[in-house]
């Protein structure tokens, strides 16, 4: 393996490029230690615009990750590509075509047709707004309403994949769990089904909480990052879970979109994005 070696890659769109940079990103996962350069071009709207950036990436021997919906434009770029040999890979067209000659009509073209300002955009935006309302317990009449209640200790991701939800379109709203503080009576009277609990290892709780001390300035041995403050905690959640009968999710070693598509899938949550 050549490690000196530099790959360029190009996201071309005419609307914000975020499906092709999406895509790329997944695939340069898999290639942690490939030094890469990236170059973003969007709302690309005319042939003289796409040619310029087409010949900059032949120069460079570049991939070409391309979702435009204007078929021209797409046209022309994988003409350009066929010509020169530059790599191009459409991520929109081939399956906007299929699906129209399945369906025996055409595509609107219309350029970031996922992120126009319709009535699911703005339910989003709502349950974002909720999902802030509703974060940490800080009204638990919040939890009545939530789609989603999330469960957790300090430091099991909570807040995060609260948020990440709520970009999704679900209203959701997390409790934290406190031995010395009496949970809410109103947890007990919602449905259990809608509820989640997190949990990870201790190991991991407690080096979340020795940084969060770090950055307040605080030295480690606190009681709050300690072991077995930690191990009390999870005991008692995990005793809060088993009177709920609620699910439980291990967060370990999950990043939040994993932790996200587990909560939908063991809550059988219609996909809203």
């Amino acid at each position: 393996m050549n490690n000196n070696k530099v790959l360029h890659y190009y996201i071309l769109s005419d609307s914000i490029g975020e499906t092709a940079q999406k895509v790329a990103k997944a695939s340069f996962a898999q290639f942690p230690n490939v030094t890469t350069v990236s170059h973003k071009y969007t709302f690309i709207s005319n042939h003289e615009t796409l040619q310029s950036i087409l010949e900059d990436a032949n120069e460079h021997d570049g991939l070409v990750f391309m979702t435009i919906a204007d078929a021209e434009l797409a046209k022309f770029a994988e003409k350009y590509c066929i010509k020169t040999g530059l790599i191009c890979y459409n991520l929109i067209q081939p399956f906007t075509l299929e699906i129209a000659r399945r369906l025996e009509t055409e595509p609107s073209a219309i350029s970031g047709a996922q992120y126009e300002l319709s009535e699911d955009y703005f339910d989003r935006i709502r349950a974002m707004e909720f999902c802030l309302a509703y974060d940490d317990g800080k009204d638990p009449k919040g939890l009545r309403e939530a789609e989603i209640v999330i469960l957790g200790i300090s430091r099991t991701g909570k807040t995060p994949l609260s948020m990440y939800l709520g970009t999704l379109g679900y209203k959701v709203a997390n409790l934290p769990l406190i031995p010395e503080k009496e949970v809410t009576p109103i947890l007990y009277e919602i449905d259990p089904k809608k509820v989640i609990g997190l949990t990870n290892s201790s190991a991991v709780i407690n080096k979340h909480r020795e940084s969060r001390m770090k950055e307040y300035g605080i030295g480690t041995g606190s009681k709050y990052a300690s072991k077995t403050r930690v191990n009390e905690e999870l005991e008692y959640a995990h005793k809060i879970y088993e009177e709920l009968g609620c699910p439980i999710i291990n967060v370990s070693d999950r990043s939040i979109e994993e932790s996200a598509s587990i909560v939908m899938e063991v809550m059988n949550l219609p996909q809203r994005i």
